[in-house]
């Protein structure tokens, strides 16, 4: 973690006489105080059956299909 990059004199400031950021400049960031976005949580379940077995049935299917049209085409 970087630590933030201090001011080197607050009594003369470097930006335009109304305030703010000159142009061209670039604000530091604001630090960040965790690093990721929770707690890890191993997977616990894996695939459900039901989905499994559609996405199987939709693959034999569409096998099925191709193997089908390919053998009108040569005939």
């Amino acid at each position: 973690m970087s630590a933030p990059i201090p001011d080197p004199d607050r009594r003369t400031p470097t930006g335009p006489p109304e305030g703010g950021v000159p142009p061209g400049e670039t604000p530091p960031g604001e630090s960040s105080t965790g690093s990721g976005a929770g707690p890890y949580r191993p997977l616990t379940r894996g695939w459900g059956k039901g989905p499994l077995v559609l996405i199987c049935l939709l693959a034999f299917v569409f096998a099925l299909f191709f193997l089908a049209y390919a053998v009108t085409l040569n005939l």
